[in-house]
């Protein structure tokens, strides 16, 4: 047969790539944008915002292909610009047609008006992202926000992907699918993450399909053999490792925002602890975070007020003065809590210890920041002692707080008619809410399986009814129980996020009292608003905390149980209400001391998942090294085939990609001219590799016998050759053929079919 003996030029030019259909590629975009939505699904309610981002993918990745099919011939400049220009036109128009139809002419064609809602629903989506707390509702705002983001999203990756660009697209889907996960702190999706490499194998082999440098043969089983240990090794090591609040130090081991969505923190097995707090009081405050007076049917809604500069105070009390006894000062640190808010007692009049950067919700009380973190912060509250007898109290009405008093008359009946019950014999306001919160302690019971057992486990009117008939769950159904009947009953009234006092400590700073607050101690509890003296916390969650119970004028009560104190809860739910202070366990890492000692950092699972990473990337390396090392030692007892199998791989891992149409000896030439190579070490393997492929069984190439144990040491001819293969390259290239060597992705032809 006849051979090809004439070069073609350098090898990167020699074979042109396979092209891989236009269709394709856009179906491998498309899949990609898929996987970088999915981890959105969890995070939002079901609803419109999926179809909308469903909708811009198919069609964004459809113009795509439509357009690079009918410009094939123009230049790859005016068929990227044509179609990025496309593409955005169509996402403005289906973005305006499907969400903002009523603000455009013919329903399609934007205007300024849609561009002036588009703003207020973006800002509108960015409040209820910061306040609300995932799963989100399904609103017009989030729909056109995600739906604009996920439009550059898709457009981006279609063009990266059309390109070949493997790397860029590969992070951008991971980044955009790991946000959710990585702001909500929710569990790591193992099918996502198996779908994620699955889809950069897909990327990675479209991306040598189009590269003149990568040879065109793959091995499917060795790629496929590679991925398959990689994405295994990804899901059986990576949940074995030991993992430790303390990964990423003091500040920042738990999240919380405004909402009452606490079961998946109340639940987790190991309760680490998030701040401390030191006071002279005999007893410790409860520290707020938010309240929430909007209730649509569903959900409680975060208060989103006026804010001011924390600088300007807390304004003015809507206490009358001679209800007030002596100031009492918290001092508090935190230790593994993130969040936007500082946590607080109440009624909160003067904070110290914080930079700016912080504002006040003069409303509620509460400290929010748009920019900074409650992570390792230390600061000072000092808050008002609100006392007004049982006389005082019973006299006022409950009223004001500016809180809009929801319809009621769609709510559960139950609930209205238990309230009427319960409340029956009572005179005051203030009786009455006294009668509900004994009969919650009194007639229900704590547990927080209950409610995800009975398929309750919400704040929603349902899940209130539902737990009536029950009667046991945890403190965001007894809050949002006692606030629902409240509202039948015609009272302002507020649900408040925050933290119980935590646990009494064997450590004291000065006089001060150390306390250790557990993020299992995350609480909601309900207020309500009288006229004259402000907004009074009620406790009718059953064996937690101390209730709410003002004195008699006539008796003066100690701190920690006079008239107008907060509520002092004991530290766990138990099967009594706890008569003493609990002892946290000894020596909590020193945490609240007069010589603090802050969380450390524990090495162990960081330096696990380091090395578990640092193994994954040197797989490649292991593999060829191995195949190296096999070939050399078979080249050193003069097998031919090693050698020159050797050679070729190393040609492709540097970039310098062979054509299988060469023989042995154009090969051999090219590199002598083009690279320098030596010319004496590159004859003998020649000579190997044709006596092993041309010669009878027994003879040499031109005929000559020869005895087996005559064979020569190919493997030091074979090193000299190697070794200025990789001089004549750069640093670049020599790296990715040792951490990134393409041989081990390409089927290695028969010696006939690489050119002998």
């Amino acid at each position: 047969m006849s051979r090809v003996e004439t070069p073609t030029g350098a090898w990167a030019m020699d074979v042109e790539p396979r092209r891989e259909g236009i269709v394709g590629r856009s179906l491998l975009a498309a899949f990609a944008a898929v996987i970088a939505l999915w981890p959105y699904v969890p995070v939002v309610h079901a609803g419109q915002w999926s179809l909308v981002a469903g909708t811009l993918i198919v069609v964004l990745c459809l113009i795509g292909a439509i357009i690079r099919v009918f410009l094939a011939e123009r230049s790859a400049v005016a068929r990227t610009l044509t179609t990025v220009a496309v593409q955005v036109a169509a996402s403005v128009f289906l973005l305006t047609a499907m969400l903002l139809p009523q603000t455009a002419l013919l329903g399609i064609l934007p205007t300024a008006s849609t561009a002036t809602a588009f703003a207020e629903l973006a800002a509108q989506a960015g409040a209820e992202v910061y306040n609300g707390s995932a799963p989100l509702e399904d609103t017009l705002a989030l729909r056109t926000v995600i739906g604009a983001a996920f439009a550059v999203v898709v457009i981006a990756i279609d063009q990266l992907v059309a390109h070949r660009r493997a790397l860029p697209a590969a992070v951008l889907v991971t980044v955009v699918g790991a946000l959710p996960m990585i702001i909500t702190l929710g569990d790591a999706n193992v099918i996502w993450f198996v779908a994620l490499a699955a889809l950069i194998l897909m990327l990675l082999r479209s991306s040598a399909g189009g590269d003149r440098r990568s040879a065109q043969r793959t091995s499917v089983a060795v790629m496929a053999g590679v991925g398959v240990t990689a994405i295994a090794l990804t899901v059986i090591v990576a949940p074995t490792l030991p993992v430790s609040a303390s990964w990423v130090g003091a500040g920042s081991g738990v999240t919380i925002d405004a909402s009452l969505r606490l079961g998946d923190d109340l639940r987790r097995p190991n309760p680490t602890q998030v701040m401390s707090l030191a006071t002279s009081a005999e007893t410790a405050p409860y520290l707020r975070i938010a309240t929430l007076s909007r209730f649509n049917g569903e959900v409680w809604r975060p208060d989103q007020e006026d804010t001011q500069p924390l600088a300007q105070g807390f304004g003015e009390p809507e206490w009358e003065d001679e209800l007030t006894g002596d100031a009492r000062q918290t001092s508090i640190r935190i230790l593994g809590l993130s969040s936007s808010r500082l946590p607080v007692p109440y009624p909160a009049e003067r904070l110290v210890g914080v930079s700016t950067g912080w504002d006040v919700m003069r409303s509620n009380r509460t400290v929010v920041s748009d920019v900074a973190d409650a992570s390792g912060r230390d600061y000072t509250v000092t808050s008002a002692l609100v006392r007004p007898t049982f006389e005082q109290i019973a006299a006022s009405r409950a009223a004001g707080g500016d809180v809009i008093l929801d319809d009621v008359s769609e709510l559960p009946a139950i609930i209205a008619e238990t309230a009427s019950s319960v409340t029956a014999e009572s005179a005051s306001d203030y009786e009455k809410l006294i009668a509900l919160q004994n009969w919650f302690r009194s007639e229900f019971e704590y547990s927080i399986d209950t409610p995800v057992e009975e398929d309750f486990d919400g704040t929603g009117a349902d899940a209130v009814a539902t737990f009536l008939d029950v009667r046991s769950g945890y403190c965001v159904h007894f809050a949002g129980a006692f606030a629902l009947m409240a509202k039948t009953l015609g009272m302002p009234v507020r649900v408040v996020v925050g933290y119980l006092p935590g646990q009494l400590t064997d450590e004291t700073r000065g006089d001060e009292k150390v306390y250790a607050v557990m993020s299992d101690q995350l609480h909601a509890w309900p207020e309500v608003h009288f006229e004259g003296i402000g907004w009074v916390p009620f406790e009718p969650t059953a064996t937690l905390g101390t209730p709410t119970a003002f004195a008699r004028g006539e008796t003066t009560g100690g701190p920690g149980t006079g008239p107008g104190q907060t509520p002092t809860p004991t530290t766990a739910p138990s099967a009594a209400p706890s008569e003493v202070p609990t002892i946290a366990p000894e020596n909590p890492d020193q945490a609240l001391g007069g010589d603090v000692v802050r969380q450390r950092l524990d090495p162990t699972p960081v330096l696990l998942t380091v090395a578990a990473v640092f193994v994954l990337l040197l797989l490649p390396f292991l593999a060829r090294s191995v195949r190296r090392a096999a070939r050399t030692g078979r080249a050193r007892t003069g097998d031919a085939a090693s050698a020159w199998s050797e050679l070729r791989d190393t040609m492709i891992d540097l970039g310098l990609n062979p054509s299988d149409a060469q023989s042995p000896r154009m090969r051999a030439a090219q590199l002598v001219s083009e690279r320098g190579a030596d010319a004496d070490a590159l004859s003998e393997l020649v000579a190997a590799i044709e006596r092993v492929s041309y010669a009878r069984a027994g003879t040499d190439a031109t005929g000559r016998s020869v005895r087996s144990q005559d064979a020569e040491d190919l493997a030091e001819p074979l090193h000299r050759v190697l070794g200025e293969l990789r001089s004549s390259v750069d640093a670049r290239s020599r790296f990715g053929a040792a951490f990134a060597p393409r041989s081990l992705f390409l089927q290695r032809p028969s010696t006939a079919q690489a050119g002998v």
